[in-house]
Protein backbone atom coordinates (compact mmCIF):
# COMPACT_ATOMS: atom_id res chain seq x y z
CA UNK A 1 0.00 0.00 0.00
CA UNK A 2 1.09 3.57 -0.62
CA UNK A 3 0.46 6.75 1.38
CA UNK A 4 1.49 10.32 0.67
CA UNK A 5 2.50 12.83 3.35
CA UNK A 6 3.43 16.49 3.55
CA UNK A 7 6.91 17.10 4.98
CA UNK A 8 7.90 20.69 5.80
CA UNK A 9 11.37 21.97 6.64
CA UNK A 10 13.28 20.39 3.75
CA UNK A 11 15.37 23.08 2.02
CA UNK A 12 18.02 21.12 0.13
CA UNK A 13 18.97 17.68 -1.16
CA UNK A 14 20.77 17.05 2.13
CA UNK A 15 17.48 17.52 3.97
CA UNK A 16 15.82 15.23 1.46
CA UNK A 17 18.38 12.49 2.08
CA UNK A 18 18.14 12.89 5.84
CA UNK A 19 14.35 12.59 5.90
CA UNK A 20 14.42 9.67 3.49
CA UNK A 21 17.01 7.88 5.61
CA UNK A 22 15.11 8.40 8.87
CA UNK A 23 11.76 7.26 7.48
CA UNK A 24 13.29 4.24 5.73
CA UNK A 25 14.27 2.86 9.15
CA UNK A 26 10.63 2.58 10.22
CA UNK A 27 9.42 -1.02 10.33
CA UNK A 28 7.26 -2.08 7.33
CA UNK A 29 8.45 0.82 5.12
CA UNK A 30 9.37 -0.62 1.70
CA UNK A 31 10.39 2.47 -0.24
CA UNK A 32 10.27 6.27 -0.07
CA UNK A 33 10.10 8.83 -2.87
CA UNK A 34 10.45 12.51 -1.92
CA UNK A 35 9.46 15.44 -4.12
CA UNK A 36 11.66 18.18 -2.65
CA UNK A 37 10.05 21.22 -4.40
CA UNK A 38 6.56 20.16 -3.31
CA UNK A 39 7.62 18.85 0.10
CA UNK A 40 5.83 15.56 -0.43
CA UNK A 41 6.94 12.09 0.66
CA UNK A 42 5.33 9.06 -0.97
CA UNK A 43 5.84 5.97 1.18
CA UNK A 44 5.21 2.39 0.10
CA UNK A 45 4.62 0.11 3.08
CA UNK A 46 3.90 -3.54 3.76
CA UNK A 47 1.01 -2.62 6.06
CA UNK A 48 -0.57 0.56 7.39
CA UNK A 49 1.79 2.62 9.55
CA UNK A 50 0.31 5.20 11.92
CA UNK A 51 1.24 8.80 11.16
CA UNK A 52 2.41 9.15 14.76
CA UNK A 53 4.99 6.41 14.15
CA UNK A 54 6.41 8.25 11.15
CA UNK A 55 6.52 11.49 13.12
CA UNK A 56 8.40 9.70 15.88
CA UNK A 57 11.12 8.78 13.39
CA UNK A 58 11.75 12.51 12.79
CA UNK A 59 11.57 13.63 16.43
CA UNK A 60 15.32 14.29 16.72
CA UNK A 61 15.07 16.80 13.85
CA UNK A 62 12.15 19.09 14.86
CA UNK A 63 12.49 21.26 11.75
CA UNK A 64 11.09 18.38 9.71
CA UNK A 65 7.33 18.19 10.30
CA UNK A 66 5.29 15.39 8.75
CA UNK A 67 1.52 15.42 8.32
CA UNK A 68 -1.02 13.32 6.44
CA UNK A 69 -2.75 16.28 4.79
CA UNK A 70 -2.18 14.82 1.32
CA UNK A 71 -4.38 11.68 1.33
CA UNK A 72 -3.55 8.85 -1.06
CA UNK A 73 -5.52 5.61 -0.62
CA UNK A 74 -4.20 2.08 -0.58
CA UNK A 75 -4.48 0.07 -3.84
CA UNK A 76 -7.36 -2.01 -2.52
CA UNK A 77 -9.42 1.09 -1.67
CA UNK A 78 -8.95 3.59 -4.50
CA UNK A 79 -10.28 7.12 -4.58
CA UNK A 80 -13.78 6.93 -5.96
CA UNK A 81 -13.24 9.06 -9.05
CA UNK A 82 -15.94 7.25 -11.00
CA UNK A 83 -18.54 8.57 -8.54
CA UNK A 84 -18.36 11.92 -10.32
CA UNK A 85 -19.65 10.30 -13.52
CA UNK A 86 -22.63 8.64 -11.85
CA UNK A 87 -25.88 10.17 -10.68
CA UNK A 88 -26.55 10.55 -6.96
CA UNK A 89 -29.21 7.82 -7.10
CA UNK A 90 -26.93 5.39 -8.95
CA UNK A 91 -24.05 6.05 -6.55
CA UNK A 92 -26.04 5.45 -3.38
CA UNK A 93 -28.45 2.82 -4.69
CA UNK A 94 -26.94 -0.01 -2.58
CA UNK A 95 -27.25 1.84 0.71
CA UNK A 96 -30.71 3.20 -0.14
CA UNK A 97 -31.93 -0.34 -0.91
CA UNK A 98 -30.49 -1.63 2.35
CA UNK A 99 -32.17 1.12 4.36
CA UNK A 100 -35.42 0.50 2.46
CA UNK A 101 -35.42 -3.22 3.24
CA UNK A 102 -34.51 -2.70 6.89
CA UNK A 103 -37.16 -0.01 7.34
CA UNK A 104 -39.84 -2.19 5.74
CA UNK A 105 -38.91 -5.15 7.94
CA UNK A 106 -38.93 -3.07 11.13
CA UNK A 107 -42.37 -1.63 10.31
CA UNK A 108 -43.85 -5.02 9.40
CA UNK A 109 -42.54 -6.70 12.57
CA UNK A 110 -43.83 -3.91 14.83
CA UNK A 111 -47.20 -3.36 13.10
CA UNK A 112 -49.40 -1.96 14.48
CA UNK A 113 -47.08 0.41 16.41
CA UNK A 114 -49.16 0.46 19.58
CA UNK A 115 -47.53 3.33 21.46
CA UNK A 116 -43.97 3.71 22.73
CA UNK A 117 -43.45 -0.05 22.94
CA UNK A 118 -44.20 -0.47 19.25
CA UNK A 119 -41.85 2.32 18.25
CA UNK A 120 -39.14 0.87 20.50
CA UNK A 121 -39.50 -2.50 18.82
CA UNK A 122 -39.37 -0.92 15.37
CA UNK A 123 -36.15 0.91 16.23
CA UNK A 124 -34.65 -2.20 17.81
CA UNK A 125 -35.38 -4.31 14.73
CA UNK A 126 -34.05 -1.56 12.47
CA UNK A 127 -30.78 -1.32 14.41
CA UNK A 128 -30.41 -5.09 14.52
CA UNK A 129 -30.79 -5.27 10.75
CA UNK A 130 -28.48 -2.30 10.22
CA UNK A 131 -25.59 -3.68 12.24
CA UNK A 132 -25.94 -7.27 11.02
CA UNK A 133 -26.02 -6.28 7.34
CA UNK A 134 -23.23 -3.71 7.60
CA UNK A 135 -21.00 -6.11 9.56
CA UNK A 136 -21.69 -8.82 6.97
CA UNK A 137 -20.28 -6.68 4.14
CA UNK A 138 -17.25 -5.79 6.26
CA UNK A 139 -16.60 -9.47 7.00
CA UNK A 140 -16.45 -10.28 3.29
CA UNK A 141 -13.08 -8.52 3.14
CA UNK A 142 -12.08 -7.77 6.72
CA UNK A 143 -8.50 -6.83 5.84
CA UNK A 144 -9.61 -4.51 3.06
CA UNK A 145 -12.14 -2.86 5.36
CA UNK A 146 -9.55 -2.32 8.11
CA UNK A 147 -7.13 -0.69 5.67
CA UNK A 148 -9.85 1.50 4.18
CA UNK A 149 -11.16 2.47 7.62
CA UNK A 150 -7.67 3.52 8.71
CA UNK A 151 -7.74 6.21 6.03
CA UNK A 152 -10.15 8.38 8.01
CA UNK A 153 -11.25 6.96 11.37
CA UNK A 154 -9.52 8.74 14.29
CA UNK A 155 -8.93 5.50 16.22
CA UNK A 156 -8.00 3.28 13.25
CA UNK A 157 -5.42 5.87 12.14
CA UNK A 158 -3.51 5.24 15.36
CA UNK A 159 -4.20 1.50 15.60
CA UNK A 160 -4.91 -0.43 12.41
CA UNK A 161 -6.35 -3.31 14.44
CA UNK A 162 -9.36 -1.17 15.38
CA UNK A 163 -10.90 -1.82 11.98
CA UNK A 164 -10.96 -5.56 12.71
CA UNK A 165 -12.40 -4.99 16.19
CA UNK A 166 -15.00 -2.53 14.89
CA UNK A 167 -16.48 -5.08 12.47
CA UNK A 168 -17.01 -7.55 15.32
CA UNK A 169 -18.46 -4.81 17.54
CA UNK A 170 -21.06 -4.15 14.84
CA UNK A 171 -21.81 -7.89 14.66
CA UNK A 172 -22.17 -8.05 18.44
CA UNK A 173 -24.47 -5.03 18.49
CA UNK A 174 -26.61 -6.53 15.73
CA UNK A 175 -27.06 -9.77 17.67
CA UNK A 176 -27.71 -7.87 20.93
CA UNK A 177 -30.45 -5.78 19.34
CA UNK A 178 -31.97 -8.86 17.68
CA UNK A 179 -32.31 -10.76 20.98
CA UNK A 180 -32.91 -7.61 23.07
CA UNK A 181 -29.87 -8.35 25.23
CA UNK A 182 -29.12 -5.77 27.95
CA UNK A 183 -30.84 -2.96 26.00
CA UNK A 184 -29.45 -0.11 28.12
CA UNK A 185 -25.84 -1.24 27.80
CA UNK A 186 -26.29 -2.09 24.12
CA UNK A 187 -27.66 1.36 23.31
CA UNK A 188 -24.98 3.16 25.31
CA UNK A 189 -22.25 1.25 23.46
CA UNK A 190 -23.98 2.06 20.17
CA UNK A 191 -24.07 5.80 20.87
CA UNK A 192 -20.43 5.89 22.01
CA UNK A 193 -19.06 3.77 19.13
CA UNK A 194 -21.04 5.57 16.44
CA UNK A 195 -20.17 8.99 17.87
CA UNK A 196 -16.45 8.19 17.74
CA UNK A 197 -16.79 6.79 14.22
CA UNK A 198 -18.67 9.87 13.03
CA UNK A 199 -15.79 12.20 13.98
CA UNK A 200 -13.52 10.88 11.24
CA UNK A 201 -16.40 10.90 8.76
CA UNK A 202 -17.25 14.52 9.61
CA UNK A 203 -13.61 15.60 9.27
CA UNK A 204 -13.32 13.95 5.86
CA UNK A 205 -16.52 15.54 4.54
CA UNK A 206 -15.69 19.00 5.92
CA UNK A 207 -12.18 18.80 4.43
CA UNK A 208 -13.69 17.57 1.15
CA UNK A 209 -11.48 14.49 1.03
CA UNK A 210 -12.49 12.37 -1.97
CA UNK A 211 -12.05 8.95 -0.41
CA UNK A 212 -13.99 5.74 -0.20
CA UNK A 213 -16.45 5.18 2.62
CA UNK A 214 -15.82 1.87 4.38
CA UNK A 215 -19.35 1.55 5.78
CA UNK A 216 -20.17 -1.34 3.43
CA UNK A 217 -16.66 -2.74 3.37
CA UNK A 218 -14.94 -3.02 0.01
CA UNK A 219 -17.89 -4.49 -1.88
CA UNK A 220 -19.42 -1.18 -2.96
CA UNK A 221 -17.50 1.86 -4.14
CA UNK A 222 -19.30 4.51 -2.08
CA UNK A 223 -17.75 7.96 -1.64
CA UNK A 224 -17.57 9.67 1.72
CA UNK A 225 -20.34 12.28 1.86
CA UNK A 226 -23.14 13.81 3.90
CA UNK A 227 -25.05 10.54 3.37
CA UNK A 228 -22.50 8.83 5.62
CA UNK A 229 -22.95 11.54 8.26
CA UNK A 230 -26.74 11.10 8.13
CA UNK A 231 -26.31 7.35 8.50
CA UNK A 232 -24.16 7.72 11.64
CA UNK A 233 -26.36 10.48 13.08
CA UNK A 234 -29.47 8.33 12.59
CA UNK A 235 -27.98 5.46 14.58
CA UNK A 236 -26.79 7.81 17.33
CA UNK A 237 -30.24 9.41 17.48
CA UNK A 238 -32.04 6.07 17.66
CA UNK A 239 -29.69 4.80 20.35
CA UNK A 240 -30.13 7.95 22.43
CA UNK A 241 -33.92 7.82 22.00
CA UNK A 242 -34.08 4.22 23.16
CA UNK A 243 -31.93 5.04 26.21
CA UNK A 244 -34.40 7.79 27.16
CA UNK A 245 -37.47 5.57 26.61
CA UNK A 246 -36.11 2.56 28.49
Amino acid sequence: MTHTYKVSGMTCTGCQSKVQGLLSKVTDVKSIAIDLPKGIATIEMDKHIATSTLKEALKDYPKYQLSDTVPVPVPDTPIVEEAATKSWLATYKPILLIFGYITTLSLVVSFPPGGAGGYMQAMRVFMAGFFLIFSFFKMLDLKGFAESYAMYDIVAKKWNGWGYVYAFIELGLGISFAINFQPLATNIITVVVMAISSIGVLQSVVNKRTIKCACLGTVFNLPMSTVTIIEDTLMIGMGATMIILL
